[in-house]
């Protein structure tokens, strides 16, 4: 629609346009609105076709001169990225109102109606209502080139632990996908003793070492390579490094503490067993059941190192069993654990039973033992150990067996598992055969600790059918249908926004 606006006329008869001679109501132009369009097109030096650039695969589009955005056919985003393209040639013109006309969404055009007033020929103003058709022109941003290019990366976090068990992984890779901290990542591959991870810029790379610092006992350390320099512009371009070396301590681990740390922890024993990895690592004093939790920056100053690998747990059966009722700590002895109990017992190797040889300890695993259960230890009195607190120690302070958890049926567990956990999307250079067997008893960790599940998302494996049991018949723990999670599948989303609400 398109009309004149002047001051009004003192006369209130009509008068004669000046072009084409009908009668108009009286106007600074003296011209009909027919004549006065034919003369004067204030849409002229407005382009009515524009490109607008799109990268397939991010689904960003380009604002010059080098930001990408992430904007969704009409909104509110794209309309004002699509007037930006125009701002240039709108300076002599007043913008009224600006709207999508629709288009298919296949067919790489965006139609955009403008409504714009100027004042032509003697003040009168000019109201004009046209389209503008955008071209959508696919290009690669700069970040998916390089990812194309196989040269992404601006810097990388190598998340390393010594130690063969890799529970700490398991776990720190369900937080990782419980707080979505793998979505910034452009790669991952594992390799030996741990994993990187691969981002696009530095900042994102930050985020993930503030995320493991706050998650895991862990100390960093950074450095940074130069790949180019730009003298003109005085730019640098640098490809950042950060090493995070986690504590060489894992679950089920048996420690011998310096005698220094374990005086300041309430006079615990020196040898104790890591019941937990966290933010800090939880450990439990078989002899008093006393526990503390060593931060990682005490572990740095005073480390200590796992005494046995988990391939040295040997299986014992419980011959007999007292419960230690009225436990007595010395002075400045610190907190006790009131989860577990104390308990002195009698067992036996299975791989022994022929003999009469028995083993005495005391053990924290006194409410879920009982004559006959099996239960898997070290054997100090058979291994040779070299530690340097270790050596050190009087030989009576010593414990013969350090019994570390009860052990059941791993095929009928296995069996009875109804709930099944997310990985990481990652590379791996070789599969190692043990990775298996250290990931099944990461998920019976989870079954057996109920704090260690708290911080990750498990989810019900819908090709198994569930059952309301939390014990199996041989009293081996469950996790309940209440803690699981239904397993969404982004193929049954419709997409785009929607895929994103159904993940959150």
């Amino acid at each position: 629609m398109e009309y004149m606006q002047g001051p009004p006329s003192s006369s209130q008869g009509n008068i004669l346009c000046c072009m084409c001679g009908i009668a108009i109501p009286p106007n600074p132009a003296n011209m009909c609105v027919s004549c006065l369009r034919n003369k004067v097109d204030i849409s002229e030096g407005i382009p009515k076709q524009v490109t607008v650039h799109f990268c397939r695969q991010c689904e960003r589009y380009l604002q010059p001169p080098g930001t990408w955005l992430q904007c969704a056919l009409e909104s509110r985003e794209l309309l004002a990225l699509c007037l930006k393209k125009l701002k240039a040639s709108m300076a002599k013109v007043r913008l009224i109102d600006a709207g999508f006309l629709w288009t298919e969404p296949h067919s790489k055009r965006i139609k955009m109606k403008l409504t714009i007033q100027k004042e032509v020929m003697n003040g009168a103003i000019l109201q004009q209502v046209f389209v503008v058709e955008f071209v959508i022109q696919p290009q690669m941003c700069e970040d998916c080139h390089r990812v194309e290019a196989k040269d992404f990366w601006k810097a990388v976090v190598q998340v390393r632990q010594k130690t063969v068990h890799k529970k700490t992984f398991y776990y720190l890779e369900q937080l990782i996908l419980k707080h979505k901290l793998h979505q910034n990542t452009v790669r991952i591959k594992e390799i030996h003793e741990g994993i990187d991870f691969y981002y696009a810029s530095k900042q994102h790379a930050q985020k993930m070492v503030d995320f493991l610092q706050c998650t895991v006992p862990c100390r960093s350390k950074a450095s940074q390579r130069l790949i180019s320099h730009d003298i003109h512009s005085n730019t640098y371009n640098y490809k950042s490094t950060f090493s995070m070396e986690i504590v060489p301590v894992c679950k089920d681990n048996v420690v011998c503490l310096s005698p220094r740390l374990a005086q300041s922890l309430g006079n615990m024993g020196q040898v104790c067993v890591c019941i937990r990895v966290t933010s800090s690592i939880h450990m439990i004093d078989p002899n008093t059941l006393q526990i503390a939790e060593v931060e990682g920056n005490t572990f740095w100053r005073h480390p200590f190192s796992s005494l046995c690998s988990p391939r040295q747990l040997e299986e014992f059966m419980v011959m007999d069993i007292d419960i230690i009722r009225d436990q007595k700590l010395g002075a400045g002895a610190g907190l006790t654990s009131n989860k577990h109990t104390l308990a002195e017992v009698w067992v036996q190797k299975t791989s022994e039973m022929d003999s009469s040889h028995q083993y005495h300890c005391r053990t924290f695993l006194g409410h879920l033992l009982n004559i006959g259960d099996l239960v898997l230890g070290f054997d100090f009195a058979n291994a040779n150990i070299n530690d340097e607190f270790l050596n050190k120690m009087n030989p009576h302070h010593v414990p013969d067996v350090v019994l570390i958890k009860k052990s059941y049926d791993r095929m009928k567990r296995v069996k009875n598992r109804v709930w099944k956990l997310r990985e990481l999307d990652r590379e791996r250079d070789a599969t190692d055969t043990d990775d298996e067997r250290q990931y099944t008893e990461f998920l019976e960790d989870l079954e057996e600790d109920e704090m260690l599940r708290k911080n990750v998302n498990i989810f019900r494996d819908a090709s198994k059918i569930p059952v309301e049991s939390e014990t199996d018949d041989d009293g081996a723990p469950r996790i309940s249908l209440a803690e699981m999670m239904e397993d969404l599948s982004l193929s049954d989303s419709t997409g785009g926004a929607g895929a994103d609400m159904m993940t959150d």
